[in-house]
């Protein structure tokens, strides 16, 4: 009665950029990437679109071409959802190969993300200052008056 389907090749990965958060999820298909439903070629900004296709151009279309990776992204602002989403991407096609495909592909992948910019592959830990009393921002006082 019950037919066992096979099981379905999927990894979900996501990314972070100071308060923007991706997440991906990453299986077998026919090379749709969506951010938030939207094709990845009328992302906003459109200055930074090369910046999210980035990890296509530097793996290679072909690596990317038999996978499906639906992208969300929420929080931060327009960079840091970029520069999330982007890390989103490189992580999901990692792990896929390592899962699904082949070690030495995975790792030739790797090497080139890392050799071209660490941030593709592993998060920016830095954040925003906390403002304290005494003055209008981090570090900065009010100026001491004598009169």
């Amino acid at each position: 009665m019950s037919e066992s389907k096979a099981p379905v090749q999927k990894v979900q990965t996501y990314g972070k950029k100071k308060h923007a958060i991706a997440v991906v999820t990453c299986q077998k298909g026919k090379g749709l990437i969506r951010v938030n439903g939207i094709p990845l070629n009328n992302v906003k900004p459109e200055g930074l679109r090369l910046k999210l296709q980035e990890p296509i151009l530097l793996a290679g279309k072909d690596k990317f071409r038999g996978l499906d990776m639906r992208l969300r992204v929420r929080g931060g602002g327009h960079t840091s959802q970029i520069f999330a989403l982007r890390q989103a991407m490189s992580k999901a096609l990692i792990s896929y190969y390592q899962k699904f495909v082949d070690e030495p592909t995975k790792q030739a992948i790797k090497d080139t993300y890392m050799a071209h910019d660490r941030t593709l592959l592993i998060a920016d830990p830095r954040r925003t200052e906390m403002k304290k009393f005494g003055g209008s921002g981090a570090r900065s006082r009010y100026a001491k008056s004598y009169r």
